[in-house]
């Protein structure tokens, strides 16, 4: 995963409806983003100089502002172009992409109605999200303490910084026992998700699935699972319990950092990388890279 101190990087990064040095995009420390958590981003993916469901992320970008009550001062198309421009000045062609918007420091306080809407685009090489190894073997998680919340007390259907406060906690704690990632669970003690990854599992050459009633409906989730539609693998989308998941035969996660990952382990659970996981990866693999399917 990406690693190094962010703030001390060679590149460009596009801000405001300007391209500046890398080192010189910054904010000031009273910006109310970083107070509040008045911030919502995406993460999106480059394949040979095109931006795979540019137009999807772009639309959710603004409709995540828009559910924190954060006005976006650009047009998908207008955030497609300036994504595009940003890659172009970096001379990238694979890269990850990271557009930002927060509140600024026009004015400190739980009401920001007077403040403006500032929006950042990074984009860097980053190759794997969670390394090669994790190809043959997969990943480790730990069942994390911390759930997913009611979707009537967050905006969970918002890429909103916020939200996160709980995902870095539970990976932190992961890490700290020696696994990968962290398997969270939503307020019902339902299956959700990982820390930054939508989750799937496989039986019987079936596939399932949680519903996204309480977390984030990710856009490569929803990318395989049209892919196993083609592919006349069954899905479905439903309420998972954990024991349920424990005894599948295959488990793999889903992000645009993560693309399509295994799971090796689930505390001590383990599982091995199988044929449909493999399947829809090569599948995910050769679709992000048909220039057609994916140009802004």
């Amino acid at each position: 995963m990406a690693t190094g101190d962010f703030s001390d990087r060679d590149g460009l990064i596009w801000i405001d409806g300007e391209i500046v040095p890398w080192r010189d995009a910054k904010v000031h420390i009273l910006t109310h983003g970083l107070h509040y958590a008045s911030s919502v981003f995406e993460g999106e993916r480059a394949y040979e100089g095109n931006i795979f469901l540019c137009q999807e992320h772009s639309e959710r970008f603004i409709r995540s502002a828009d559910l924190i009550d954060m006005p976006m001062p650009y047009t998908a198309e207008e955030l497609n172009n300036a994504k595009y421009e940003i890659l172009k000045a970096n001379n990238l062609s694979d890269a990850y992409i990271r557009p930002v918007a927060w509140r600024g420091s026009e004015q400190l306080g739980i009401s920001a109605q007077d403040t403006k809407t500032h929006v950042a685009i990074a984009c860097w090489e980053w190759p794997s999200y969670f390394g090669d190894e994790a190809r043959e073997k997969g990943i480790s998680l730990e069942i994390a303490k911390w759930r997913a919340p009611m979707p009537d007390t967050a905006t969970t259907a918002s890429k909103a910084a916020g939200l996160y406060a709980t995902h870095t906690m539970s990976k932190h704690a992961a890490e700290a026992n020696g696994f990968t990632d962290a398997l969270m669970l939503d307020y019902r003690g339902l299956v959700a998700e990982c820390t930054g990854a939508n989750i799937f599992m496989v039986k019987d050459g079936k596939i399932k699935t949680p519903v996204p009633d309480c977390f984030l409906n990710g856009l490569t989730r929803q990318t395989v699972i049209k892919l196993a539609q083609e592919h006349n693998i069954d899905i479905e989308e439903c309420q998972i319990e954990l024991d349920e998941l424990l005894a599948a035969d295959e488990i793999f996660v889903t992000g645009t950092a993560a693309e399509i990952t295994a799971i090796g382990k689930i505390n001590d659970n383990e599982y091995t990388v199988g044929p449909v996981t493999r399947q829809l990866r090569e599948a995910y693999e050769s679709l992000v890279r048909q220039k057609n399917a994916i140009a802004a």
